[in-house]
């Protein structure tokens, strides 16, 4: 099953084509986006007899009205050095538990976007996002996998000087401007996938001339701990909600890394993908120049 933010309504999707799930349901559920993880179960049971292919319902939409699957997300998480070769391009050790920080709901945007540059080392990383269905606290690896509504394509844009200004350093900040957590274009349930632990990763830049550069190239396969583990050890400590966003984390090739450093600047176009669920895109401009 797909899911979509059409224009801040619900919708279930079959390549072009969606039905409004307000509309279908008869009112059974809301055409709130963000009200359907509250539901999840149950919502979920209803979506599975449906035919979008074949309902007299479906009509095709316009990729640009798309917004975050999880719009109103209370809590995002991030979690950093969850991949064995980015820590080594980091030239750090490989974590002994995660590495926690957030990213503040108001930086949830849809997954084509303009982005203002807040400075001049605004860094990319290209990840997997779980988006939480039936939360709770305590949850044993083994049931985790029940507690994921599915999976979305997301990008962890950070202002590298603003994320490492003082000691300790700012990371949540840094990585909080607004448009900096682009997600989407759907969420995808698990049962879409073969195995989501083995899903390629991609992200690209085209610059201002046209030339494009694939900077991220890589596979969840090099995770350091899996997503039901991320889920379980979260929920040791908060209470995971409804909604709630995990940024998996990223594989190597982020700008901060590469030598000499990258950054993006105006003009810049990031894409990023993930096989299965499909991409977002994010121009970059000076700010104040929307």
């Amino acid at each position: 099953m797909r899911i979509a933010n059409i224009a801040g309504r619900l919708n279930l999707v079959d390549g072009p084509l969606a039905v409004d799930v307000q509309t279908t349901s008869s009112s059974t559920f809301e055409a709130d986006p963000a009200a359907v993880y509250a539901r999840w179960h149950e919502f979920a049971t209803w979506a599975a007899r449906q035919d979008v292919r074949h309902s007299t319902a479906a009509v095709a939409f316009d990729p640009s009205r798309l917004g975050a699957p999880s719009p109103s997300a209370r809590q995002v998480f991030g979690i950093g050095l969850n991949y064995a070769d980015h820590a080594a391009e980091a030239g750090l050790p490989i974590p002994q538990q995660p590495l926690v920080f957030t990213k503040f709901a108001s930086s949830v945007t849809g997954p084509q976007t303009d982005v203002e540059l807040p400075g001049d080392t605004v860094d990319w990383e290209a990840e997997l996002v779980v988006v939480i269905g039936q939360g709770g606290r305590h949850i044993d690896v083994p049931e985790a996998a029940a507690r994921i509504a599915g999976y979305t394509v997301g990008q962890d844009i950070s202002e590298r000087t603003v994320q490492w200004q003082g000691e300790p350093a700012q990371f949540s900040v840094g990585k909080s401007f607004a448009g900096f957590a682009p997600t989407g274009p759907f969420l995808v349930t698990p049962d879409e996938f073969e195995d989501p632990a083995r899903l390629h990763l991609s992200c690209t830049i085209t610059d201002s001339a046209g030339s494009t550069t694939t900077v991220q190239d890589g596979s969840t396969e090099q995770l350091i701990f899996s997503i039901p583990e991320l889920v379980s050890r979260l929920s040791q400590i908060v209470e995971l909600l409804p909604g709630d966003l995990i940024f998996t984390g990223t594989p190597p090739g982020i700008g901060a890394a590469r030598k000499p450093p990258r950054f993006l600047t105006p003009g810049d176009v990031l894409t990023t993908e993930i096989d299965g669920i499909g991409r977002l895109v994010q121009r970059f401009i000076t700010a104040g120049h929307r």
